[in-house]
């Protein structure tokens, strides 16, 4: 009796752990889907934001009514919400303080 009852809870914990199994496969299936739905959102994000760039760049003049350069220059961004073109060698300096400040 004692071995039959052995071999049953032994049968159910395989039960059990099987059902895990295909409830973490399904888990597994439904985020890779959502990964893959991120992926191309933030592709959609990244490309919009990159035409927009090049449509602001397109439209900026310097003092004497010359194109702004976007491989000289880069938008900035401050907290408040305020836009800036500043120089690329100012902006990389910027970013190396901020990663110190982290």
């Amino acid at each position: 009796v004692a071995a039959q009852k052995c071999r049953k809870r032994k049968l159910n914990a395989i039960l059990h752990l099987e059902e895990d199994v295909c409830n973490l496969q399904t888990q597994k299936e439904s985020l890779k889907k959502e990964h893959s739905q991120c992926s191309k959102s933030i592709n959609q994000i990244k490309q919009k934001l990159n035409n927009l760039y090049h449509d602001i760049f397109s439209r900026l003049r310097d003092d004497q009514g010359r194109p702004v350069n976007p491989c000289q220059y880069v938008l900035h961004c401050n907290s408040n919400g305020g836009v800036f073109i500043i120089p690329k060698h100012l902006a990389k300096s910027e970013q190396k303080q901020d990663n110190r400040k982290e």
